[in-house]
């Protein structure tokens, strides 16, 4: 008999806790993993988009519906063409949230963690000394993990390296230090015009890297990289959509070990 109570006031403590937990829907896994490490215990987060897709061609689940339904945050870049609708026909009360602007570079991640912890502390107040902590904490993680890439680019010479970039991997590119030559869109957005134009410049410039963005196609930074005879890098902007980045610090780690591996290859 007590072993039955004891079972039945451990799932009572779970019960009450879990109805504790503020309820959050983030639309990607950027701001998912963000709000998981700054909101603790105290949130349980809904991610919406699978990390592997581009945000604006993602087509909703019911599931995803059902987590909107009961947020009471939502978190969203301003990139999702669905979302507003959604929310004045799924849940028009809850508190929603853009947080727009790149986020693969520790100074804007690190900015939206602050956000974070600050519409968190909006909302749960009695937790928002703990949000705080927590936020300074990813602070000085990525802070450290940036010192240690950038001393680590510096020593391979990589300001001395020509690339020509996906447009949405320019920021990290340069942020490492590559000499960045050019940048194209999203590929269904180009052509073989554009591809003929890129080669040309590539030749002139003596690209030795091609960097892709791996939710937005990898096909045309593939030829063109062919075409030049140069290294084809692919990175993500999402964490989980490749091995080893599975949070927004190790994707950093990933995307950075892939173009000094790159690197590397050229000098080898």
């Amino acid at each position: 008999m007590r072993r039955v109570l004891g079972v039945l006031c451990g799932l009572l403590v779970l019960s009450l806790s879990a109805l504790a937990q503020l309820p959050v829907v983030a639309t990607s896994a950027v701001l998912a993993d963000l709000v998981e490490k700054v909101g603790g215990e105290e949130v349980v987060v809904a991610s919406i988009i699978p990390a592997g897709f581009c945000p604006a061609h993602y087509d909703l689940r019911p599931s995803d519906l059902l987590a909107i339904a009961r947020a009471e945050l939502v978190l969203y870049h301003g990139i999702e063409p669905w979302l507003e609708t959604m929310l004045a026909n799924v849940n028009p009360d809850a508190r929603v949230e853009q947080l727009s602007g790149a986020w693969n570079t520790p100074q804007p991640m690190l900015e939206k963690a602050q956000a974070i912890a600050g519409l968190l502390a909006e909302l749960l107040p009695d937790q928002a000394e703990d949000f705080s902590a927590r936020a300074q904490a990813l602070t000085n993680e990525v802070k450290a993990l940036e010192e240690e890439l950038l001393a680590r680019a510096a020593e391979l010479g990589l300001g001395e390296v020509p690339a020509i970039v996906m447009a949405w991997q320019a920021d990290f590119a340069r942020w490492l230090g590559l000499n960045v030559v050019a940048t194209y869109p999203p590929e269904e957005r180009l052509s073989l015009k554009d591809l003929a134009e890129l080669v040309e410049l590539g030749r002139q410039a003596q690209a030795a890297l091609v960097i892709d963005n791996l939710q937005s196609g990898v096909s045309f930074g593939g030829r063109l990289a062919h075409e030049l005879a140069a290294v084809h890098v692919v990175l993500t902007n999402f964490p989980g959509a490749l091995p080893g980045a599975v949070d927004l610090p190790t994707m950093l780690r990933v995307n950075a070990e892939a173009v000094f591996s790159a690197v590397e290859s050229l000098k080898g």
